[in-house]
């Protein structure tokens, strides 16, 4: 009933986790998506310190969950966003809206201290429902 989701290039590198849950709930799946964070640059690092790219890299890798779980970003009824800074509100929530035009998911986005890769400057977990 609960299935592990990963895209088919995940490496598990850093603790003990998935990067979503996929739970048959009869009529549909309820998906839980792990946050996600730039991609990794060099030494753990994020891979650039530009909040545009860091951001869509997320998307991107949010993205190919969904795939994996046989859904799509019309799925997601909930976003959480963590910023480290509230300044890089605007720009986030610019490619924010792009992928989720058609979905306009529930949402809260709250500043946060920092993040577990060093230089990331985003973080974005879902929940989505996907039909049978």
């Amino acid at each position: 009933m609960i299935e592990n989701i990963g895209p088919k290039d995940w490496q598990q590198t850093r603790g003990t986790y998935t990067p979503a849950k996929k739970i048959d709930l009869g009529n549909c799946y309820l998906l839980f998506i792990s946050g996600q964070q730039a991609r990794k640059g060099e030494n753990n690092e994020a891979f650039t310190d530009d909040i545009a790219l860091q951001t869509e890299s997320v998307f991107e890798q949010l993205n190919n969950i969904l795939i994996a779980a046989n859904a799509s970003m019309r799925n997601v009824v909930k976003a959480q966003i963590f910023l480290t800074d509230m300044n890089d509100f605007s720009v986030v929530s610019k490619i924010r809206d792009k992928w989720f035009a058609e979905s306009k998911p529930v949402s809260t986005l709250v500043e946060v201290n920092g993040m577990t890769r060093k230089g990331a400057k985003v973080e974005i977990e879902l929940t989505a429902i996907i039909k049978k």
